[in-house]
């Protein structure tokens, strides 16, 4: 690989929470140790099929998952099958939806929970969890210290050459109490605490570093619609690509072919979307 890629998913974050209170992420900008650029999601914003068009680069009209009631095995190229193609080791540590998209659908809770597989065209190492059985009243998440160190761990003894972390705290919060709220505002900061001290680690570890969202939230906690709120969040990045200027609004269909260029992985025809770093 040309480069190594650790992508950090927090779920359900807009644009206007981000600098406001993720003064960890916002200092590694001030420093130059990491450049932000604001991301619009696709439509529908809503997660399951963000998670799918973050992967494949086509938007949910075209790959066909229409909200998160209508999970199955993708069968459009992604970012972990070309890696795999081009001789990479994948990793994922996320919701289960992700491994069925990418690898094996339906979910089953002991054999899908945990996996290592060496000879899979698409995630070699995998670790999920369902939130079954999430509402308002539990939300049903891990704790994101933990999946932050279950990547890390992945990681280092795999030699991951592609490894994405995906965390639906922040997203749950926001449904159970909404933006504008001290409970909020709290999550957000004890999230940017605890992701803090592993972006130095990656980056020893030789890796290039994206965290970012798949949608944003408006102020009554909702995505899935068309609004600045809704689809709108950050991206930031640590490493040596070149980009584009900061005020450059990117689509979530870029971050595919992107990833896949700052590896050195060949882009299949279908991700159409701009590579913005390089």
């Amino acid at each position: 690989m040309k480069r190594k890629v650790l992508l950090i998913i927090l779920d359900g974050v807009p644009w206007r929470n981000w600098g406001r209170l993720f003064g960890n992420l916002e200092g590694h900008v001030d420093a130059g140790n990491a450049r932000k650029w604001k991301m619009r999601s696709v439509l529908p914003s809503i997660s399951a099929s963000c998670y799918a068009s973050i992967h494949t680069g086509v938007v949910p009209a075209e790959h066909g998952c229409t909200g998160n009631g209508n999970v199955f095995r993708l069968s459009h190229p992604d970012v972990f099958s070309e890696v795999r193609k081009a001789g990479g080791v994948t990793g994922a540590v996320a919701h289960s939806f992700w491994s069925e998209f990418f690898n094996r659908h339906p979910f089953d809770n002991v054999r899908d929970v945990e996996y290592d597989e060496p000879e899979s065209e698409t995630i070699n190492h995998g670790r999920f969890h369902t939130m079954t059985g999430y509402g308002p009243a539990n939300q049903m998440t891990p704790c994101d210290l933990d999946l932050f160190g279950s990547l890390t761990n992945l990681a280092l003894r795999f030699d991951l050459d592609y490894g994405m972390l995906h965390t639906c705290t922040l997203d749950s919060m926001g449904h159970r109490f909404q933006h504008e709220s001290h409970e909020m505002d709290v999550a957000c900061f004890i999230m940017d605490e605890m992701l803090a001290p592993f972006i130095p680690k990656w980056r020893e570890a030789g890796y290039d570093v994206i965290v970012t969202a798949d949608h944003g939230q408006d102020e009554r906690g909702h995505h899935g619609g068309r609004s600045e709120l809704q689809q709108e969040f950050a991206l930031y990045y640590f490493g040596d690509a070149e980009g584009p200027a900061s005020d450059t609004v990117l689509e979530q269909v870029q971050l595919a072919p992107t990833m896949l260029s700052l590896m050195g992985v060949d882009v299949p025809d279908t991700m159409k979307g701009g590579v913005f770093l390089g």
